[in-house]
């Protein structure tokens, strides 16, 4: 797996969700290119403690499913350096995948939501954009 990015935000919908249940959501929202058939990496979600340890990790929930594609995730383990104040970690982690069908282009969007089990909850919505390969490169 090539390098990983942590950044876990992602903006959703929030349809009939309490007060309460809002104010500890964060919404985040963003966009993914992939290819058609291609397994890509939509998100990486773990937890890191401020002892550089891994805390629980959280639940996932596919939402709102994609109208084409499919979501999966896999365990993982992620090596970091520089991460806040831990100089090296490695902890488990869980990835998640998005997979269109050969014959799809265009967009496609999904809901995730991830609780934490300090109650935090994050709504991601991830709109994957299913593109053509280019023009390939004669030799």
């Amino acid at each position: 797996m090539r390098g990983i990015v942590l950044v876990l935000g992602v903006a959703a919908a929030v349809g009939g969700l309490g007060a309460a249940a809002l104010a500890q959501t964060r919404l985040v929202e963003r966009s993914v290119k992939a290819l058609p058939n291609k397994d890509t990496q939509i998100g990486v979600y773990l937890n890191v403690l401020p002892d550089c340890t891994s805390g629980a990790l959280p639940t996932i929930r596919l939402a709102n499913p994609p109208a084409s594609g499919k979501v999966i995730v896999k365990t993982a383990k992620v090596k970091a350096t520089n991460y806040k104040a831990c100089l090296a970690l490695e902890v488990p982690a869980y990835v998640a995948f998005y997979k269109s069908p050969p014959e799809f282009l265009g967009d496609d969007v999904l809901t995730i939501e991830i609780k934490y089990s300090g109650g935090r909850t994050e709504l991601q919505k991830i709109t994957v954009n299913v593109v053509g390969a280019g023009p390939q490169q004669r030799i």
